[in-house]
C-alpha cells in the first residue's frame, strides 16, 4: 500500500489562534459600542455650542467680550447670553406694553404673503411643543400603517382635527409616524380609531424603540443609559 503523505493539520475553529482572534474581535466591537455613542454625543453637543457661540458672541461689544481681555474664547458663552436674553425677552412680552409690541409686529408680518405663512406655521408648532396643557406627542400608540396588518409606532398629535379634515372622515385621529433612527423626521397621517392601539408605554420609551430600530426593548435601552 503506497504511503499516504501526511498533510499539515489545519487550525480548527477551537484552536488557540482562532480563540485569540475571536476575543480581539469581541473587544473591538465592545469598544465601538462604547466609543461611538459617546463620541457622536460629544461631537453634536460641541457643534451646537460652537454654532451658538459663533452666532451670538459677534454681537457683543469688544469691551464686553471676555476674549478681548482673556486672550482665548470661552466655550458656552453664547449659550449663557442666549438664555439670559430669551429670559429678558419673555419678561418683556409678559406685560401689556410688550404684548402690544408683539401684536404690532405680527400685524406687519401678516402683510407679507410668504413670510406670514412661514411665521404662522412656526408659531403654532412652537406653541404646541411649549404648551403643558397640550395633548400632542403625549400618547404613544400602534397605528395600522401603511397597510392592513402592518403596525408602526406613532404619537397622537390631535384627537380633534380641523373641521376641513374631520368633516370628510368623522372621528379621525392625527398621528405622527416617526422614522428610524431619527424620530424627529416622519409624516403625519389621519386614521380612524379602530386602526389605533394604545400603548401602555411613555412617549420617551417609544421614541427609544424607534431610535434603536426595535432591536432592543425599551427596558434594555434604559439599562444601557444607567
Amino acid at each position: 500500500m503506497p504511503d499516504m503523505q501526511k498533510r499539515p493539520a489545519q487550525p480548527s475553529p477551537s484552536s488557540p489562534k482562532a480563540g485569540v482572534l475571536t476575543t480581539l474581535r469581541n473587544w473591538f466591537f465592545a469598544g465601538v459600542v462604547v466609543a461611538a455613542p459617546l463620541g457622536i454625543t460629544v461631537w453634536l453637543v460641541w457643534s451646537f455650542v460652537v454654532l451658538v457661540d459663533d452666532a451670538v458672541t459677534p454681537w457683543l461689544p469688544h469691551s464686553w467680550n471676555p476674549q478681548s481681555w482673556l486672550g482665548f474664547p470661552l466655550p458656552g458663552l453664547g449659550i449663557v447670553i442666549a438664555v439670559v436674553a430669551l429670559t429678558m425677552l419673555g419678561a418683556f412680552v409678559a406685560n401689556l406694553f410688550g404684548q402690544t409690541m408683539v401684536r404690532l409686529g405680527e400685524l406687519l408680518l401678516a402683510r407679507v404673503p410668504l413670510v406670514r405663512s412661514i411665521y404662522s406655521i412656526l408659531k403654532q408648532v412652537v406653541e404646541t411643543i411649549a404648551s403643558n396643557d397640550s395633548s400632542s406627542f403625549k400618547e404613544a400608540v400602534l397605528v395600522e400603517y401603511p397597510g392592513k396588518g402592518l403596525w408602526v409606532i406613532g404619537f397622537v398629535t390631535s384627537r380633534s382635527p380641523d373641521v376641513e379634515i374631520s368633516g370628510q372622515f368623522a372621528g379621525v385621529v392625527g398621528v405622527f409616524v416617526p422614522s428610524s433612527p431619527n424620530p424627529a423626521m416622519g409624516q403625519l397621517v389621519y386614521v380612524t380609531p379602530e386602526r389605533i392601539r394604545p400603548l401602555d408605554m411613555p412617549v420617551e420609551k417609544a421614541a427609544k424603540l424607534v431610535i434603536s430600530f426595535g432591536m432592543r426593548s425599551a427596558e434594555q435601552v434604559d439599562a444601557l443609559n444607567k
